[in-house]
């Protein structure tokens, strides 16, 4: 990974602070939601103690009924039509009891001294009543019917039975202690549909009872008595529950602005409802992503509801049952929806000891939350922008520092290679770490320079030093071929010479190197034709080397250049001794010159042994030699020296493998 990277990931820790912020809001709105509960609990409070004055109002509990066996009577806002159709009913649940096909669906409503009543059923089988079935005391016995029960203890039950010869309007009959007979005052419609009927109604306040059941006889066919399915268990229906007036105006007198009310009798139902919250759509600030990032992080509780009556009259939420068993109770809500959330706090209405009902009351957190939202949009800019800030600086100062680093890196290959080690590195003046491993590295190349301009001149330093020592043992030798001696000193002081010749012969290799630096300086350049020197050292190379195939290849058919034509001859001899050196008898050499505008390339070619990596980048260095126990004599002088001719003419020398063997190219500019 590199440094830039490095950097990258180490400014991502800056989004700690998004964290950490966003941590402290989580708090403050937490300790905020903390004190409006308080408040809305003692607000509870005081409408619980005034409440308790209106017992009288409260519904009282009546152990004969269990709570399953009491409907809840809705208050609509407007009148529906008539027509089987629930579509245009103010209410959205409907209740649900189980038939024999199906589920039942029902509900009760309540508009201006009117009852409304809505049923669904499910079944796969409709029987219609018959003309002849609707008789007095027999109307519809053997058809599928919904009853309506009601009852005012201790007076007798009564019922309203819904039966339908066809689809349509419909006739409904009420059976009394005084028979059974048509009821015009009931506007009732029946309804098919896939799979069942509807039956809707309107009846008269004054023809029900104070208690109310729903039952559904199915019947399988006409001589069928069918089977009912019943919204109670005993023989009368429970009680009804609703909204009650009284109740309702001292609750709208009590509430606050913002806030709603709901009262409960002992069981939980709804009795009256005021007030109500925000519409919601205040301003809270930031955009829609901070709003989102803001219901991500700041949401709490498990209720996943938000505080609404319930649809169905009975409210069951915990807290208002706790409230019920005379406890205080708090809880919060957020709308999956809106995002909005709700404080709610519950208070048990008691008189004598005795839980009479339920106070609810519950308040938005708009100024809650427009708090913490800005709060946290603010963070979140800032910190974003922060972010970017750092990110950017510190991409950017990687990229400065990387750059630092790859030019003395580049600058140090570059130094090395063209063997210019006393040249100034980058950030040498710096003072900063990098400014200390630039100088530390100028150092290391300017002892690197010594030391190999040392080894540079040492061959001229040896053959200097040594050619008077070797002269005095070679006159000495000399000398003493013409004493007389025996057979044995005579093959002593031959084998003597012998060495001597042979170090005489390393030391004019030594100083070859020396020798042709200082032609290349002294050398007067002239116009040639590289080619046809070429061509003609080639033919030499025939004569001189009968064992070796020499081929002359020019792809060129003019070759200008500038510079000393014997020198370059030296050159080739130099290469193509090491060609030989490396080949075998019968073996072919290639020579090659080929160019292009500005340069020309000469190539020897030869069969034999791949160059090793390890030597590739010194070959052409002084005193390096690959001939192992073939030549022991070889100092490794001939390459060095073909380098100092080739970089003397303004070219350079590489040498590579290729298939089955190894190419020396020469490159030197053509002549202008």
């Amino acid at each position: 990974m590199n440094l830039r990277r490095q950097l990258l990931l180490v400014s991502l820790l800056t989004l700690m602070l998004p964290w950490a912020g966003c941590e402290f809001i989580r708090e403050t709105e937490v300790a905020l939601r903390n004190g409006q509960q308080q408040m809305l609990t003692g607000t509870a409070r005081a409408v619980a103690s005034s409440l308790a004055q209106y017992d009288d109002e409260f519904p009282a509990r009546d152990p004969a009924f269990p709570v399953s066996d009491q409907l809840y009577v809705d208050q609509l806002e407007f009148s529906p039509k008539i027509d089987g159709y629930f579509d245009d009913w103010s209410i959205e649940a409907l209740h649900t009891l189980r038939g024999v096909d199906g589920p039942v669906r029902f509900a009760l409503g309540y508009y201006e001294q009117a009852i409304y009543l809505f049923v669904e059923v499910a079944d796969r089988n409709i029987v219609y009543a018959t003309p002849q079935s609707l008789v007095p005391n027999g109307a519809s016995r053997h058809a599928d019917r919904v009853v309506l029960a009601t009852s005012s203890p201790p007076y007798l039950q009564e019922a309203i039975s819904f039966a339908a010869e066809a689809p349509g309007q419909l006739l409904s009959y009420k059976q009394t202690s005084y028979g059974f007979a048509p009821e015009p005052t009931i506007a009732a419609y029946w309804q098919d549909y896939p799979g069942g009927y509807r039956v809707e109604a309107r009846i008269p306040a004054g023809q029900l009872g104070t208690h109310l059941g729903i039952s559904v006889i199915n019947t399988s066919d006409a001589q069928s008595a069918g089977t009912q399915s019943s919204s109670f268990i005993g023989r009368f229906p429970g009680p009804t529950r609703q909204e009650i007036p009284d109740l309702t105006e001292v609750a709208t007198s009590l509430v606050q602005a913002d806030m709603r009310m709901i009262l409960t009798d002992a069981d939980g139902w709804r009795i009256a409802q005021a007030g109500a919250l925000g519409s919601g759509n205040e301003e809270r600030g930031g955009s829609g992503f901070v709003q989102r990032v803001y219901d991500v992080l700041l949401e709490e509780g498990d209720e996943a509801i938000l505080a609404e009556p319930d649809p169905l009259g009975r409210e069951r939420q915990p807290y208002v049952t706790a409230a019920l068993q005379g406890n205080e109770a708090r809880a919060w809500f957020r709308s999956t929806l809106t995002g909005r959330a709700v404080v709610a706090v519950a208070q048990p209405v008691t008189v004598g000891g005795e839980i009479i009902g339920a106070v609810v009351l519950q308040q938005g957190t708009d100024a809650i939350l427009s708090l913490t939202n800005e709060g946290l949009a603010r963070l979140i800019y800032v910190t974003l922008i922060t972010t970017i800030v750092v990110a950017g600086v510190l991409l950017g100062y990687a990229t400065w520092l990387s750059r630092r680093i790859r030019a003395l890196s580049v600058a140090a290959e570059d130094a090395l290679d063209k063997e210019q080690l006393d040249r100034a590195l980058p950030s040498a003046l710096a003072d900063d770490e990098l400014g200390d491993l630039s100088r530390s590295f100028s150092w290391v190349l300017q002892q690197l320079g010594e030391y190999n301009e040392y080894l540079r001149t040492l061959a001229s330093k040896l053959s200097h030093e040594l050619r008077t020592p070797l002269a005095i043992v070679t006159s000495s030798l000399e000398n003493l071929e013409h004493e007389p001696l025996n057979e044995t000193s005579l093959s002593y002081t031959a084998r003597a010479r012998e060495g001597a010749d042979r170090l005489r012969n390393i030391l004019n290799a030594m100083s070859e190197a020396s020798r042709v630096e200082e032609l290349m300086k002294n050398a007067e350049p002239e116009r040639f034709d590289l080619r046809a020197v070429l061509e003609s050292t080639t033919d030499a190379y025939r004569d001189v080397y009968g064992a070796r195939q020499f081929v002359f290849d020019a792809k060129v058919d003019t070759a200008k250049a500038a510079g000393s034509p014997e020198l370059l001859i030296q050159m080739l001899d130099k290469l193509v001794d090491n060609a030989v050196d490396f080949s075998g008898d019968g073996d072919t050499i290639t020579i090659s010159l080929e160019g292009d505008e500005a340069m020309l390339v000469l190539s020897v070619a030869n069969p034999g042994p791949p160059l090793p990596e390890r030597m590739r980048s010194q070959l052409f260095d002084s005193m390096v030699s690959m001939r192992e126990g073939k030549d022991s004599r070889h100092l490794g002088l001939g390459l060095y020296v073909a380098k100092l001719i080739a970089e003397g003419h303004g070219g350079n020398i590489t040498a590579d493998n290729i298939d089955g063997g190894v190419v020396f190219s020469v490159s030197i500019p053509r002549a202008a």
